[in-house]
């Protein structure tokens, strides 16, 4: 009989990194300077500890295939499980459109040359579309590049920090390094880059998949976590730590940072300097590749439900991958590279910025109802068999639930809402303008996709478990142990069990 494998924390920590960790957030999280280091310790106890507390009692509660949609739709139904898979899939055309823009400036920086327009934007849609045609493939296909991304993520973050540390050594520090330049500052410049930290935190699901190899997962589990959150901040501050080594923190470009820092120290154009550019360019099909996966999926689950456009249910039949969520993401994150000349003659810049903040906003929001989901979902469903559950009373659970909610709220305020007058700060009515279309395209996408549908499932308060509903009103099949079972039961004359 084979021998169940045991957990490891260094396999978890290694998903949390494939995951978790993207090299072009770097740059931003450098522009919070040196208090980062506090924000960092902050956040992991304040957000990251009762963010992965609450998607582990989730995640090993209900295996449901959609996931962050999924828990929120049997708590509170089928208005904001459409809203939180429109807001998470919005968030990654944003994303794959910010990458695109990072794509031929890296090219530019790598080889010297000066690219016109043309060329420069057959870059950015070759890039969009190689991610598009590579999300067609399985997982287990594109195993290669998810894990050649994660060892050169690694490296450069090591490459950076260690370079940042012979620059220090050798030449002195770029930024003031007193000690109080280390304790936390409320001004807006550290504070719209905040949410960078956050948004770092997404992903912390996949220690959930570990909890089958478990022996006490109600303490393996936040010890999973943490060590997950530190060495995630680790793989940051080091790599912040070598951009600020060379660059003063107010001059540190959002999407050139690491770049530049490695051209300071090493040389422009030097060989390290290339390959440093290659393996970033590499990481960025990474990056967009292993997030590509659960963001289809998500968006086809929920339109199988008429919680997203019919479209996005389209699947391939030869591998059964979602395929026109994959090619939708393409046509939004190709519309938005195109308009970027527009917006250009219209006096807007720092393309990477403006996406990847929208992107990052809308990452974020798709996790807040998440949060009270838990409290309802105990209420509604107490039965359910919890693997894991959050330990302590209501006092714990209400601080576990809520506490995240205000710095997710907070953190979206100071990424896209103006905080003073300041040029800097009115910078940011774009993404705010942006964000607010985009919300208001999701409520209508929202009633327009539950077009034609008999009834609304209202969470398990009313309407029971959803797999029932779904069944019933003609959404997903029985699964075929549950047709087994119910079979068995009229035989036998029983009442057949409910599909739970």
């Amino acid at each position: 009989m084979a021998k169940n494998k045991k957990f490891r924390l260094v396999d978890a920590i290694l998903s949390v990194i494939t995951v978790v960790f993207v090299a072009e957030a770097a740059a931003p999280a450098a522009a919070i300077g040196n208090s980062q280091f506090f924000w960092w310790i902050f956040l992991i106890i304040a957000f990251l500890l009762p963010y992965g507390l609450v998607v582990s009692e989730l995640g090993t509660t209900y295996d449901d295939e959609g996931g962050l949609y999924d828990w929120v739709r049997r708590a509170f139904g089928d208005k904001w499980g459409s809203r939180v898979s429109w807001y998470y899939w919005i968030n990654f055309p944003l994303w794959m459109a910010s990458l695109a823009f990072l794509f031929p400036e890296t090219i530019q920086m790598i080889t010297g040359m000066e690219l016109d327009i043309l060329p420069t934007l057959l870059i950015e849609l070759a890039f969009i579309w190689i991610v598009v045609f590579l999300s067609f493939s399985k997982v287990s296909d594109s195993a290669w590049i998810l894990n050649l991304a994660a060892v050169l993520k690694v490296a450069i973050a090591v490459v950076v920090g260690g370079l940042g540390i012979w620059y220090a050594v050798n030449y002195g520090f770029a930024n003031d390094m007193a000690p109080e330049t280390f304790l936390p500052t409320l001004d807006s410049n550290s504070l719209t880059y905040l949410s960078i930290i956050l948004f770092n935190f997404m992903g912390f699901e996949v220690i959930t998949t570990y909890v089958g190899s478990m022996e006490n997962p109600s303490k393996q589990i936040p010890k999973a976590i943490i060590a997950g959150g530190i060495a995630i901040a680790a793989l940051y501050l080091f790599s912040s730590f070598g951009i600020s080594a060379a660059i003063p923190t107010f001059d540190v470009s959002l999407d050139s940072g690491i770049m530049d820092a490695v051209g300071i120290m090493s040389g422009v154009g030097s060989l390290l300097f290339v390959v440093v550019g290659i393996v970033f360019l590499v990481t960025l099909f990474g990056n967009m590749v292993s997030w590509s996966f659960g963001v289809n999926f998500v968006a086809e689950h929920a339109a199988r439900k008429k919680n997203m456009p019919k479209p996005f249910a389209h699947e391939s039949k030869k591998n059964q991958m979602p395929t026109g969520a994959a090619i939708i993401n393409g046509i939004v994150a190709s519309v938005l590279v195109l308009l970027s000349p527009l917006m250009e003659m219209a006096g807007f810049d720092g393309f990477f910025w403006i996406f990847f903040s929208m992107n990052i906003v809308f990452l974020l929001i798709s996790y807040i109802p998440m949060f009270p989901a838990l409290m309802k979902l105990r209420r509604v469903d107490p039965a359910a068999n919890r693997v894991f559950k959050v330990p302590g009373g209501r006092g714990v659970l209400l601080v576990v639930t809520w506490l995240p909610v205000v710095l997710l709220v907070l953190a979206i305020i100071a990424t896209i809402v103006p905080l003073n007058g300041s040029e800097e700060e009115l910078s940011k009515i774009p993404m705010l303008i942006g964000v607010l279309c985009f919300v208001v395209i999701g409520e209508i996408v929202r009633v327009l996709s539950a077009r034609g549908r008999k009834d609304d499932y209202g969470g398990m308060g009313s309407h029971g478990d959803p797999l029932a509903f779904d069944v019933a009103h003609g959404y997903e099949e029985m699964p075929e142990s549950e047709k087994i079972a119910i079979e068995e039961d009229e035989l036998i004359g029983r009442e057949p069990r409910d599909l739970v």
